[in-house]
């Protein structure tokens, strides 16, 4: 593949802007599909929970032609729990496409990617997406954006950035926002600008091989593969060459496979040159970082710098009377393989084992970051127990210091009161507002620990209409203490199975999690107690049998539908007296054993 005719863009956006939605109409316009071909939505959307949430987690390798000229697509996540791997992904690019909704414009992650993406000198091209919007607002839009490149500071021949209009679920691109919708206005216009402003890749192809992996996939046949772009050099199958590992040693290797990415699918090659970004089999246990290298003449590219994670939990084998009755992988040792694989794919988590306890301390980005975690291990078939999440503190000149989040909000005028009421209770301090037909939009420094289950109340405060997110900003000083939750739970007194005359009478009492006929033990939480603190309570207390005939004096038993809360709910709901347990077939709450309960 010619060296000149190659560009390497990655895609970055805030969360839900349309990233993998422009790349699935990329795919089409480059007529790669044959007419009768079935292509699902979200191509890249490979992994089960991308799918049913409807957001990237994981970035993707794709490519298509344009002309002649090959393009090589990365596409990102757009949540800030997984900025790790935005900020690995963008060393194989040589230019960004930077996606802001027509409609809500710059969001605090597009603060973040585009950061990034100047860090990297990477030239920037501007999507305003969905311009399809009935409310859109192309031209303040595009003020908005040019704000932001002033407040990152860019150099001035990235702020004269090229700009496109698009709306990538119509499969309409325009050079101007007025334009008519012709025939014409496909994809085209999108693709051109790629070329037109993306350099070719840089790099010899006679000096010494470097290449470094900057994300990993499995193949069920060759195990573990290495993805990234070759810097400097050319590689071929069964060539012996020397891996740099991120502990400085180096080890000679031999590469089995080659493949290079064609839409969303890897096909195998026998040679790759420099700019191409391909996927290597031939390590085993390859890892983020690594630099493939010439074995003569090893040269190992810089090492990946990552954000440090901001929020820990502790994973510990379920110890509960249910233990080892849904789960295959119940074990430390199971966890800590488990612990082992993820973190050679998501530089962003790190673990450490607990010295007080059995278990392991596990860090990432966000409630999310390590939410998702959870989910992927359950679907495994592991169980296990989780601990409240806990901010990462420092000590900075002997004070005390915790993570700060830009956190911003876009709510209807008349719900704004209740926000900012709730927010400043949590820490919250109100930097900036604006509004603009009837919604107002509100900036926040907040700590992280404030935000721990804040989106379930924010959703219930603005009836489910408003919008937040929010991106990691400072450590600065510890704000104090913050409640997590006023309530008392409903604690099980012994094992039983739940009864619903029991369950009738409780549900006065507070709120319920559970229905009638599970089984259950003591120290489960059932419930929450409309008062501060926690009840003992019997779930399969039945009613006493007379033999007398009661006419009219009985109540029918009408259950309300029991609180059914999902993972990340569970999560952010408990105190630090408590625990989430987690198996493939139930997510359960419980008190720490040992923890004496007021009756």
């Amino acid at each position: 593949m010619e060296q000149s005719k190659i560009r390497n863009v990655a895609i970055i956006a805030h969360v839900d802007h349309g990233k993998t939605t422009l790349v699935d109409q990329l795919f089409k316009s480059s007529g790669m599909y044959r007419e009768n071909q079935q292509v699902s939505e979200r191509l890249m959307d490979s992994m089960d929970l991308e799918r049913e949430r409807g957001i990237t987690i994981t970035s993707k390798n794709g490519s298509y032609t344009y002309g002649d000229h090959w393009i090589n697509i990365i596409d990102t996540p757009g949540h800030a729990d997984f900025g790790g791997q935005v900020e690995r992904v963008l060393r194989m690019a040589d230019g960004a496409l930077l996606l802001v909704d027509a409609q809500e414009g710059p969001m605090p992650q597009t603060y973040f990617v585009l950061k990034k993406a100047l860090e990297n000198n990477l030239p920037v091209i501007v999507v305003i997406n969905k311009i399809d919007k009935p409310a859109a607002r192309c031209d303040w839009v595009v003020d908005q954006v040019f704000d932001l490149f002033v407040k990152l500071n860019a150099p001035d021949d990235v702020l004269d950035f090229p700009v496109v209009f698009a709306s990538a679920k119509q499969g309409i691109s325009l050079m101007n926002a007025d334009d008519p919708i012709t025939d014409e206005s496909n994809m085209d216009h999108i693709s051109q600008m790629i070329i037109d402003h993306t350099p070719a890749p840089v790099g010899d192809p006679a000096a010494p091989l470097q290449m470094q992996v900057g994300t990993i996939d499995y193949s069920p046949y060759l195990g573990r593969l290495g993805i990234g772009k070759v810097v400097n050099g050319a590689m071929a199958i069964n060539q012996p060459i020397a891996v740099a590992r991120r502990d400085g040693s180096v080890k000679p290797i031999r590469i089995s496979k080659i493949f290079r990415f064609e839409r969303d699918e890897k096909v195998a090659v026998d040679v790759a040159n420099v700019g191409e970004i391909v996927a290597i089999a031939g390590m085993e246990d390859v890892t983020v970082g690594v630099t493939f290298t010439d074995a003569d003449d090893p040269k190992p590219l810089p090492l990946i710098t990552i954000d440090p994670p901001t929020i820990s939990m502790n994973f510990i084998p379920n110890d509960s009377p249910f233990s080892g009755k849904e789960g295959k992988f119940v074990t430390s040792r199971h966890i800590e393989e488990r612990l082992k694989r993820e973190i050679l794919a998501d530089v962003a988590l790190q673990y450490e084992p607990l010295t007080d306890a059995v278990g392991f301390k596990v860090s990432g980005r966000g409630e999310l970051h390590l939410s998702i975690l959870i989910e992927k291990m359950r679907r495994e078939q592991y169980e296990f127990q989780v601990t409240r999440p806990q901010v990462i503190m420092k000590e900075v000149d002997g004070k005390l210091q915790e993570p700060y989040e830009e956190l911003t909000v876009d709510v209807d005028e008349q719900y704004q009161g209740p926000v900012i009421e709730k927010l400043g209770k949590l820490k919250g301090t109100l930097e900036e507002m604006g509004t603009e037909n009837g919604m107002v939009r509100m900036v926040f420094k907040i700590p992280t620990r404030g935000l721990l289950g804040y989106r379930s109340e924010f959703m219930t405060d603005t009836k489910g209409l408003g919008m937040m997110s929010y991106v990691f900003a400072e450590y600065g000083p510890h704000a104090g203490d913050i409640v997590n939750r006023v309530n008392g739970v409903l604690v099980v007194k012994e094992p039983c199975t739940s009864v619903a005359y029991a369950l009738f009478n409780l549900q006065d009492r507070g709120k319920l999690f559970i229905g009638a006929g599970e089984p259950l033990y003591m120290g489960q939480i059932v419930g929450e107690n409309a008062r501060a603190v926690d009840m003992v309570v019997n779930p399969a207390k039945g009613k006493k049998l007379t033999n007398m005939r009661a006419s009219g004096s009985d109540e029918a038993v009408v259950l309300t539908p029991p609180t059914v809360m999902s993972l990340e709910e569970c999560i952010a709901y408990i105190n630090d007296d408590e625990l989430v347990e987690v198996t493939p077939k139930s997510i359960r709450l419980r008190k720490k054993t040992g923890v004496r309960v007021k009756i």
